[in-house]
């Protein structure tokens, strides 16, 4: 019997052991290992051992189907999608992955896929169509404009979000759409440019049934246009199991099952199980997978079930217990579990273990497989004959349209290539196979083949600048209280230096009041720039979001950031000198004394935005702001001149960058030979020049330009780290 043809292209459903099943496109994955080092505590010792959150994991998504990865807490699902898309470093990830017949990479998987991640990170000021426009621009390329705007009015009345077009997307502070519209709105923007893949992590997460129901109807009816959809999901309602095209079922990083949903039931009948009338075939397959993995045997049983077909042992009442908390043994070469018993499961040598932890472990799995893991190995290989093979899907040569020929096991969830399987073999059951080693191996793809893929970006940079700053004024002019804040603050600082410090004495306490009022200008400009740290902490979700599939370049982005910024802080540090320069009635020329100012706070604000890409959240940003700037006030050559400061501490005077705006105020006022403190009699007694010698500053007028450099220096040295930050460290991988 067939399935109907989806988007031309045929599915057969598996209804026998042994005939064969036709899979025409989609992706195909073979012998998944993803190998992390944990730290274990055994015996009262703490000891690192190798574990496998992936255990060669061979299956495949169908073209036009939703596939959805299901289990239990701690399975793994979140690991594997990772895996597939790319996301989880290269060599960490063992195994192969190809995508219609085609060997891939993490790089090849960016530019033909989508991933939408299970929170949703979108602009919370940009209306519906504005987000989806906006994702037009960077993922179309240069196609005329027209030809955008039709795109992103087909895909709202596809994704339903007509009535919510000109509606904010909004957030905690601002009434915007429902969590269902902003769930569609997330995946139309991954979406734009017609992936022929598309990963979704948990994508009815926080939804309610109806909201949950929308969405996958939506996702069902984008893989009916023709992409490869593969989805996370955790306890899917009646209504969206029969969305669902494709099953791939895990539990401690191990296949449980592979398949269409109708065949749970079959699967579970030759496990020598029935489902209880009225119940989920799904959910119950589901807890005999947890009540195996309560017990002695572990769900290593059905993993070999799922491979051979090999039926797994019954479960006593004695099994179906939670005492067994100690950690099962290592595997043997055969990939099984000893059963010695509970002395002889505890290992500390270092060797492997699968993920077959206690119950409390299980609750904890998920966070502990996000830590960054920098200590991986090769993956545990083994020779012997009587392993069970990672099997291969092997494109046909004789067919144009790559056809694989996949037999299916005694299990209904598993299928292996018939080239694996040796002539003369008579069931899968045999343990005549071989092992493949070259299928532990990352797979290299040839430059012809992503050559052929076109451009890695859409847009050139010029054009990926335009559209960010574009975007970015969409954002500022939307919230302006960001930037109408710091700027009442330094209108109200520069009206209240401007009464406080007029008219100083012609004496020794009018010099040192003035030295105070050029200080407080250089810390306040300092200090007005820390709103700006939550500003990249904010974007970093869609930053990596955007940028993990290739919608812009990070340097575009550093780029488009600053040029955005500019007139906004030439703004701000322009009314802070118009209204202190003429109520003080400061020397030197206007232009200098805007020109500090002006780069003092492109300096200070392209340090705190560096500060915000390298720290996890803003109270840690807003501590390290105050903790520099507690810093570069102290060595800023107020408290102590740089000649007095011990000289293990210059480096710090050099390094602070209120030092030199700190000078060039001082130099743009007392470099003259007018006086500005005279006796009781009348007389001249301190002179300019005398001021900036006594605090051992160059009197030299190329040195009042050589401070602006240097704080231009200051600023360009700041973007090129936070740049390097974007570009290198900012990407959402697994190590």
């Amino acid at each position: 019997m067939m399935a109907p043809k989806v988007n031309g292209h045929r599915h057969e459903a598996v209804i026998d052991i042994g005939k064969p099943v036709t899979f025409t496109g989609g992706l195909e994955f073979s012998s998944l290992t993803y190998t992390v080092t944990k730290s274990q505590k055994v015996d009262g010792n703490w000891s690192k051992q190798e574990v496998d959150l992936l255990h060669r994991i061979t299956g495949y998504a169908p073209k036009g189907c939703i596939t959805a990865v299901m289990g239990p807490s701690g399975a793994g699902k979140s690991t594997f999608l990772d895996g597939l898309a790319g996301r989880i470093a290269s060599g960490s990830l063992k195994g192969r992955v190809s995508l219609d017949g085609m060997e891939t990479s993490p790089s090849l998987i960016k530019r033909t896929s989508a991933y939408i991640m299970q929170d949703d990170r979108l602009f919370p000021m940009l209306t519906v169509y504005e987000t989806l426009m906006f994702a037009a621009d960077f993922r179309l390329g240069p196609i005329s404009r027209d030809e955008k705007i039709e795109r992103v009015e087909k895909l709202i009345e596809q994704l339903g979000l007509g009535l919510a077009r000109n509606t904010y997307i909004g957030d905690e502070g601002t009434r915007g759409v429902s969590g269902g519209e902003r769930r569609r709105v997330s995946i139309g923007v991954d979406i734009i440019h017609g992936p022929s893949l598309l990963f979704l992590d948990e994508p009815t997460s926080g939804l309610d049934s109806t909201s949950a129901h929308s969405v996958i109807e939506k996702v069902h009816h984008i893989a009916r246009s023709g992409s490869t959809v593969i989805l996370t999901i955790h306890q899917p309602s009646s209504r969206i199991q029969l969305l669902l095209d494709h099953l791939i079922i895990l539990a401690r990083g191990q296949l449980m099952f592979q398949g269409a949903p109708k065949d749970v039931t079959l699967h579970l009948g030759r496990m020598g199980r029935k489902v209880p009338k009225g119940e989920s075939s799904i959910e119950y397959l589901i807890d005999v997978i947890q009540e195996y993995d309560q017990s002695e045997l572990g769900v290593e049983a059905l993993a070999e079930f799922a491979r051979t077909g090999m039926k797994p042992p019954p479960l006593s009442n004695k099994d179906i217990s939670l005492s067994t908390v100690a950690p099962t043994p290592p595997p043997n070469r055969h990939g099984l579990h000893h059963k010695e018993g509970p002395d002889h499961d505890r290992r500390n040598d270092g060797r492997r273990l699968h993920l077959q932890t206690s119950a409390h472990e299980a609750d904890n799995f998920d966070r502990s497989i996000r830590s960054p893991y920098n200590n991986t190995s090769k993956s545990w290989s083994a020779s012997h004959s009587g392993l069970i093979p990672p099997f291969r899907f092997t494109p046909s040569r004789q067919k144009n349209d790559k056809q694989m020929q996949i037999s299916m096991s005694a299990s209904p969830g598993y299928y292996t290539s018939t080239s694996d399987i040796l002539p003369g073999t008579p069931t899968p059951h045999s343990s005549d196979y071989t092992v493949n080693e070259n299928d532990y191996l990352t797979p290299h793809v040839p430059s012809h083949v992503t050559q052929n893929l076109g451009p890695k970006f859409a847009n050139s940079f010029i054009s990926e600048t335009w559209i960010l700053m574009r975007r970015n004024f969409t954002n500022i002019l939307r919230t302006p209280e960001l930037f109408l804040s710091r700027l009442m603050v330094l209108t109200f600082m520069g009206i209240l230096m401007a009464t406080m410090f007029k008219n100083p004495k012609a004496d020794l306490q009018g010099i040192t009041n003035r030295l105070s009022f050029f200080i407080f200008t250089v810390c306040l400009f300092f200090f007005s720039s820390n709103d700006a740290v939550p500003a990249f902490i904010q974007e970093r979700f869609i930053f990596v979001r955007e940028t993990s599939h290739n919608a812009y370049r990070a340097s575009s982005y550093t780029i488009a950031g600053v040029v955005t910024y500019l007139p906004f802080l030439l703004l701000q540090s322009g009314v802070y000198a118009v209204i202190v320069w003429f109520a003080l009635k400061l020397r030197g020329p206007f232009y200098y004394f805007l020109l500090v100012l002006y780069m003092s706070l492109l300096s200070t604000n392209s340090f705190v935005v560096f500060v915000s890409s390298v720290v996890p959240n803003y109270i840690l940003g807003y501590a390290a702001v105050i903790a520099f700037t507690a810093l570069f006030f102290l060595f800023c050559g107020y408290f102590l001149n740089s000649h007095d400061i011990p000289s293990y501490w210059k480096w710090m005077n050099k390094i602070s960058t209120m030092t030199y705006s700190y000078e060039a105020l001082l130099m743009n006022q007392y470099q003259t030979g007018d006086a500005f403190a005279y006796d009781p009699a009348g007389n001249p007694i301190v002179l300019g020049t005398s001021i900036l010698n006594s605090l051992h500053i160059d009197t030299h007028e190329w040195k009042k330009w050589e401070n602006v450099l240097v704080m231009l220096g200051w600023a360009i040295l700041y973007r090129v780290l936070f740049y390097l930050v974007l570009r290198f460290f900012s990407k959402n991988q697994r190590s």
